[in-house]
């Protein structure tokens, strides 16, 4: 097909060709920013697609690769896909965003549209963040699918091959980015050697994102240990991977598919990372069968939750000098500063311990800045609070929170000293890249619990 005629052409196959003009771009708000998105379609089931690495809603349509990947997946739902933020259409950012805000970036696009439930696409760099998604918000993920993507460790942690291929990629960007070779090396293999069509890539990558940006998004994508994730996913999960994959080790995927209880792994003949010719190829038929072909199944009642504790300082002296009157009215002002905390952060009230309060959170930076305005608060009361936090699986009983996580969480805070924020190395690893900093407090045993566990504490600065 002519590149110029994908943005009025959908191709599904064989000759069949259906008509229509570009998809409209709108915008949703995620904060403070604008995120843009386009739906497409108006199948009976809801889908959104988290792309890969770098995008742009607009020019990528013109991609007859691209264009025939949405045409495909909306044909049989209502397609939901979006740049993700600081790439394409969508608002720059003045740092790297972490795998929570972009996963805040998902519901604020789901919310836009009125989507209650949808199943999540996560394609290579974008898996992460489909993931984390699936498993803080099981409510409203029907099924997850990580298509040429894993949840693996952070780059150090990864074999010589693998650090090989990322420096090549990582330094051929910084030099090569604008021209089209990278987008021909990623998502191009097998794509004919055509002047209009080197020409097109050349334009796609320099629309989606500056060098800078590409090659942050790159190193973002390797720092992450985003294994802790996979224990905590319960919906159903398909994993499509190729086994020559140069972007995406099998061996990464299959450890990925391992971790996720009942998940699903299908390895096809494609080639490369994303082929030219990937219509024509197994990929999207499985993925098609698998989302039109599930039965229904129960809401997980398990969730991905960042917990906080916190705690006053010396509370039983304090209340002895002050007395119970004095007392009571200072804990009441204590706890009218801490809920306005919380509706600032969203954060959901799950206990309180006369002294402190039990949180949760769906996203750990949130959950972070709101330990630190408490803490702050308390301190215009004449108080001095401690906070731990942790994020890991929880079980929800009722508006009760149950499992592990909320154990490991109390241990952290009995371990922050006065005035102190201290966090999990699971935290700490989520909100990699943002503007919040910590301080590494050692390894701790944590009464009760197995192991040893690096603890780190928020710093001034932050």
């Amino acid at each position: 097909m002519d590149p110029g005629r994908a943005l009025d052409c959908w191709v599904l196959g064989g000759d069949t060709e259906v008509m229509s003009g570009p998809p409209r771009t709108l915008y949703a708000k995620s904060g403070d920013l604008s995120i843009a998105y386009q739906v497409l379609g108006d199948g009976p089931m809801d889908l959104v697609f988290v792309p890969g690495f770098v995008s742009h809603l607009e020019v990528g349509m013109e991609l007859p690769n691209i264009a025939r990947v949405a045409a495909r997946l909306s044909s049989f739902a209502r397609l939901i896909t979006f740049d993700k933020r600081g790439t394409g259409l969508s608002d720059r950012t003045l740092g790297l965003p972490t795998l929570a805000e972009r996963m805040d970036d998902i519901r604020a696009v789901m919310d836009a549209v009125g989507s209650e439930r949808a199943a999540i696409v996560g394609m290579s760099e974008g898996g992460p963040a489909a993931a984390i998604f699936a498993a803080s918000h099981p409510e409203r993920v029907s099924a997850l699918v990580l298509w040429v993507s894993g949840l693996g460790p952070p780059l150090d942690e990864r074999d010589e091959e693998e650090r090989a291929t990322y420096a090549f990629v990582d330094s051929y960007i910084g030099e090569y980015w604008g021209d089209g070779s990278a987008t021909r090396f990623l998502i191009g293999a097998g794509a004919p050697d055509e002047p209009a069509l080197g020409e097109l890539f050349s334009r796609f990558e320099r629309y989606a994102a500056t060098p800078a940006a590409a090659q942050a998004v790159l190193r973002r994508s390797y720092s992450v240990d985003a294994r802790p994730v996979r224990d905590a996913i319960g919906i159903p999960t398909l994993l499509v991977a190729h086994p020559d994959d140069p972007v995406m080790p099998i061996d990464l995927v299959r450890a990925t598919a391992a971790g996720i209880s009942g998940a699903r792994l299908v390895e096809t003949d494609s080639p490369g990372h994303w082929s030219w010719d990937i219509d024509e190829r197994s990929d999207l038929d499985v993925i098609e069968e698998f989302l039109t072909g599930s039965t229904h199944t129960r809401v997980s009642d398990r969730a991905l939750v960042t917990v906080l504790y916190t705690d006053i300082v010396g509370s039983t002296e304090q209340a002895l000098m002050l007395g119970d009157q004095r007392w009571r009215t200072l804990l009441d002002e204590h706890d009218a500063l801490t809920r306005r905390e919380l509706r600032r952060f969203r954060g959901r009230e799950v206990n309180t311990t006369g002294d402190g309060f039990v949180v949760a959170f769906d996203g750990p930076a949130r959950a972070v800045q709101c330990a630190q305005a408490i803490v702050d608060d308390a301190t215009v009361l004449g108080l001095e609070l401690r906070a731990g936090l942790h994020t890991g699986e929880c079980e929800a009983r009722g508006d009760d929170l149950a499992g592990i996580t909320m154990h490991v969480g109390a241990r952290v805070a009995a371990l922050a000293g006065p005035g102190e924020v201290l966090v999990s190395g699971m935290v700490r690893d989520l909100v990699y890249g943002s503007d919040i900093e910590f301080e590494t407090r050692g390894d701790h045993e944590l009464k009760g619990l197995p192991d040893r566990w690096e603890l780190f504490a928020l710093t001034p600065s932050s």
